[in-house]
C-alpha cells in the first residue's frame, strides 16, 4: 500500500481543495441541472440522496444495491433494516426510493454480473438480478475506478482530488441534496508506524470530507482515523461513524458478555475460530489483515470486561465457502463454589446478506444527521459498529437504547 510523505498544507484559494479534508459547501448540494429521471434515479431532484460505495462491485455493495431496488419495487420486504420498523417511522429518513447509487472499484466485472453470480451462489434469490437490472445498470454506471493499483505514480493529494471530483459530479449529475460515503472494501493490512503514505482507505475518507459528503467505514481499515487526517475531521462539520460493521460473530458476543458480567459469572477464556471464503476470506488470509479484523472482535470483550479473557480468534480461509461463514465461540467459565461451566455457540450465516441492510440503515441516519446539520463522530450509531466512535457502551441492549433515543431526536427535528 502506497502513502503519502508530507501532509499536504492547505490553501484557500477559491476553487483549490488542496489538503485532505477541505470542503466546499456547494459540492454537498449541487446546482447543476439535473438529469431526468430513469432507472436508479427516482425520486424528487434536490431530494435524492447519494450512496457512494467503496467496493462498490464488492459482495455488501452488491447485495445492498440490489436489496434496495427489490424493496423499492415491493418485490421483497427489509428483513434486517432496523430503519424500517416502526421506532424509525417518521423520523425523516430519505425514503428507499429516494437512493441513488455510486462508487469506486478496482475491479471490472458489472454490477449485474456480480449479482448474477451473487444469486448463483445463494446469496440473492435467483431471479432477482433480471428483475432490477435496470436499477443495477444505472448504478454500474456511476462507478469510477479506484486506487491506487499497482504502477499508479500519482500522489496522495492527486489520488483525493480525483475521488473527490468523482463524488462532487456524481452529486451535479442527479441533483443530490446529500452524498453519504460508506467503505465496504475489503480489509486492508494495519499502516506501520512511520508510513509516509495515506492507507487507500484514508485516501476515500479524505476524498469524502473534501467532498461534504458523510461517512461511514464498515471496515476495520483505517478510513478517518488516519492520524494525518485528524485536523481534517475535526473541522469538517460533517457526520461520520464508527469502523467494522458488526454482523455476526462480535454481535453475539455483544449480547452474551454482558450476560455473563451482570449474573456474575466469571469468565475465564473466551476463543473464537472463523471459517470464510470469497473476497473477505482471501483478504484476511493475510495476516496482517486479520489482525486488524481480530481486534475488533476483542475490543468487545475488553470493553465489558475490563480486560479481554484468555483466549484467540482464530480467520481460516476456505474458497470453496463462499460467501458464507461458520463462526464458532467456546466460552469457558465459572458457577456457583467454583463450578466449571462452558457455552459454545455456532454462527452460520451470509455475510454480505447481514451486512447490507445495515450499510442502507446508516446512509439513511447519516443523510438524516447531515441534513439536520450534526455534525462530528455519532456514537448514536455505535449499535452497527465493532468498534463504535467514543462514548458507547460495548453492550448491544444499551446501544439500541442510544439508537432508539437517537431516532427520537431525529423525529422531533423532522
Amino acid at each position: 500500500m502506497t502513502a503519502h510523505a508530507d501532509r499536504p498544507g492547505r490553501d484557500d484559494a477559491p476553487g483549490r481543495n488542496d489538503a485532505p479534508g477541505r470542503v466546499e459547501a456547494a459540492s454537498s448540494r449541487p446546482d447543476a441541472p439535473g438529469r431526468p429521471d430513469g432507472p436508479g434515479r427516482t425520486g424528487t431532484p434536490g431530494r435524492r440522496t447519494g450512496v457512494w460505495f467503496i467496493g462498490a462491485r464488492g459482495s455488501v455493495a452488491t447485495t445492498a444495491t440490489t436489496g434496495c431496488a427489490a424493496i423499492a419495487a415491493g418485490l421483497h420486504p427489509p428483513t434486517g433494516m432496523v430503519t424500517e420498523t416502526p421506532p424509525f417511522a417518521d423520523s425523516g429518513l430519505p425514503p428507499l426510493t429516494s437512493l441513488v447509487f455510486g462508487g469506486h472499484e478496482t475491479l471490472d466485472c458489472p454490477l449485474a454480473k456480480r449479482a448474477e453470480a451473487l444469486a448463483e451462489g445463494g446469496v440473492l434469490p435467483y431471479r432477482l438480478p433480471t428483475a432490477v437490472r435496470g436499477e443495477l445498470d444505472a448504478a454500474d454506471a456511476e462507478i469510477r475506478p479506484g486506487g491506487p493499483l499497482p504502477g499508479d505514480t500519482r500522489t496522495d493529494e492527486e489520488l483525493i482530488a480525483a475521488f473527490a471530483a468523482d463524488l462532487t459530479g456524481f452529486a451535479h449529475r442527479h441533483e443530490l441534496a446529500r452524498t453519504v460515503v460508506i467503505n465496504v472494501s475489503s480489509t486492508e493490512p494495519a499502516a506501520g508506524p512511520g508510513s509516509p503514505r495515506l492507507p487507500a482507505s484514508s485516501l476515500y475518507a479524505a476524498a469524502a470530507l473534501r467532498a461534504g459528503c458523510s461517512y461511514a467505514n464498515f471496515t476495520p481499515s483505517t478510513g478517518l482515523r488516519a492520524p494525518a487526517l485528524a485536523e481534517a475531521v475535526a473541522d469538517c462539520g460533517l457526520p461520520h461513524a464508527g469502523r467494522d460493521g458488526k454482523t455476526g460473530q462480535t454481535l453475539l458476543r455483544s449480547v452474551l458478555a454482558p450476560m455473563f458480567l451482570q449474573r456474575a459469572l466469571p469468565v475465564r477464556a473466551w476463543s473464537g475460530s472463523n471459517l470464510l471464503g470469497g473476497g473477505d476470506g482471501a483478504a484476511l488470509a493475510d495476516p496482517a489483515a486479520a489482525a486488524a479484523k481480530n481486534a475488533g472482535k476483542e475490543r468487545v470483550l475488553a470493553d465489558t470486561f475490563g480486560t479481554a479473557p484468555e483466549g484467540e480468534v482464530h480467520i481460516d480461509d476456505v474458497p470453496a465457502m463462499g460467501d458464507w461463514k461458520t463462526a464458532w465461540d467456546h466460552i469457558a467459565f465459572d458457577g456457583f463454589l467454583g463450578s466449571r461451566m462452558v457455552l459454545q455457540t455456532i454462527w452460520q450465516g451470509c455475510d454480505s446478506a447481514l451486512a447490507a441492510p445495515l450499510v442502507l440503515d446508516l446512509a439513511r441516519l447519516l443523510a438524516r444527521s447531515h441534513e439536520l446539520g450534526l455534525s462530528g463522530p455519532r456514537p448514536e450509531l455505535g449499535f452497527y459498529f465493532k468498534d463504535p466512535d467514543g462514548g458507547t457502551s460495548a453492550a448491544l441492549a444499551e446501544q439500541y437504547a442510544t439508537l432508539l433515543a437517537f431516532a427520537e431526536r431525529l423525529r422531533g427535528r423532522a
